[in-house]
């Protein structure tokens, strides 16, 4: 069983925030900001591709009552949402999490990219792929 299940289980202790019949927030214990907290639904899900639509729009909605939560609690603003979707972006547990990431300064979390250059060309190639 994974962590997150043995987490909405109760069988590991957690910081927990909100929770309802679907879902359990708590705070990371490895925060990236003070309050940063994670959105887990209560059944195992790998990752958001594993989702159905119903529970992929209440995992938003949770999110964001968190975030409610935290801006209200910690007066904070700003913030990040975000969701890694397998190993390649980042997931290091497999059961599908939302973190809500409090932003009280610019520079609390950069994501350090390099955008792509495509040709007009290109991006239509790529466009027509995907729609097709």
């Amino acid at each position: 069983m994974c962590i997150f299940c043995k987490i909405a289980n109760k069988e590991i202790p957690s910081y927990t925030v909100y929770e309802d019949d679907n879902f359990l927030a708590f705070l990371d214990l490895s925060p990236i900001t003070v309050g940063h907290t994670l959105v887990v639904p209560k059944k195992h899900y790998a990752n958001l591709l594993e989702l159905d639509e119903a529970t992929a729009k209440e995992a938003l909605n949770v999110a964001r009552k968190v975030a409610l939560l935290l801006k209200e609690k910690l007066n904070v603003s700003d913030f990040n949402i975000v969701n890694n979707c397998g190993e390649n972006a980042g997931q290091s547990v497999h059961h599908f999490h939302i973190h809500v990431i409090p932003i009280y300064k610019k520079g609390d979390l950069e994501f350090k990219v390099q955008t792509k250059k495509l040709s007009d060309e290109d991006f239509k190639k790529l466009h027509t792929k995907i729609i097709k």
